[in-house]
């Protein structure tokens, strides 16, 4: 596929579900992608990217915001608490905060920059034990603790299980955060992501469809 076909795509899950063009934002997920592949998207114009790991960011990133300006960066994969102040400095979004610690750090980091990535809270809809995210029932507390540490939320992000249905995943993370008041919802990926448009995603997650299989 390509960037312009993932733009369609998008458009027309956009159309069907009766919502505004431009509404959902495309993050292109450019982690263990070649430099020359993430040239190639921003010569076409997209600026928004996504990493899962800050140290692969760091070495990727400064060589293209120079000659390419207006890119953002958001971090969609686990956040290490050793790494919040790169993190807090490489990123525009956070959208894996998933603990009382890492939100501490994050308010300590945010108080003393007087500054902070917009932040998602990431929810493990299906209760998995090996994946990171608060689990449902205790969403809305600590929601409520990260707010009470004026750290800015803008919203949800989730990981479906692997070959589970994702709709009943999306919708719950969509009931957590309109029982919040958090606009956001980050969730949607490559094969997936007009079921997340349908069900009021903000920010879908693409990698695979758009560069073409990850090397490593």
């Amino acid at each position: 596929m390509s960037l312009d076909h993932i733009r369609q795509r998008l458009q027309q899950a956009e159309t069907a579900a009766g919502r505004p063009a431009g509404a959902v934002q495309l993050i292109a997920v450019s982690k263990v992608q070649p430099a020359a592949r993430v040239a190639a998207v921003l010569e076409q114009g997209h600026r928004l990217f996504g990493e899962n790991r800050v140290q692969e960011a760091q070495g990727r990133w400064p060589d293209f915001q120079a000659p390419f300006d207006g890119i953002a960066l958001h971090l969609i994969g686990p956040l290490q608490t050793n790494k919040a102040r790169a993190a807090v400095q490489m990123f525009d979004a956070i959208h894996t905060l998933d603990r009382p610690k890492l939100a501490q750090a994050l308010a300590r980091l945010a108080q003393e920059r007087g500054a902070c990535p917009d932040l998602f809270v990431q929810v493990n809809t299906g209760a998995e034990p090996q994946k990171a995210g608060v689990m449902p029932d205790a969403a809305d507390d600590f929601i409520a603790q990260a707010r009470a540490m004026d750290l800015p939320l803008v919203g949800l992000m989730c990981i479906p299980p692997v070959d589970a249905d994702p709709a009943p995943h999306f919708a719950l993370l969509a009931e957590v955060a309109a029982r919040n008041g958090l606009a956001g919802l980050s969730m949607g990926m490559s094969g997936d992501f007009e079921t997340a448009v349908a069900l009021g995603a903000t920010h879908v997650r693409v990698g695979s469809a758009i560069f073409g299989a990850r090397d490593g």
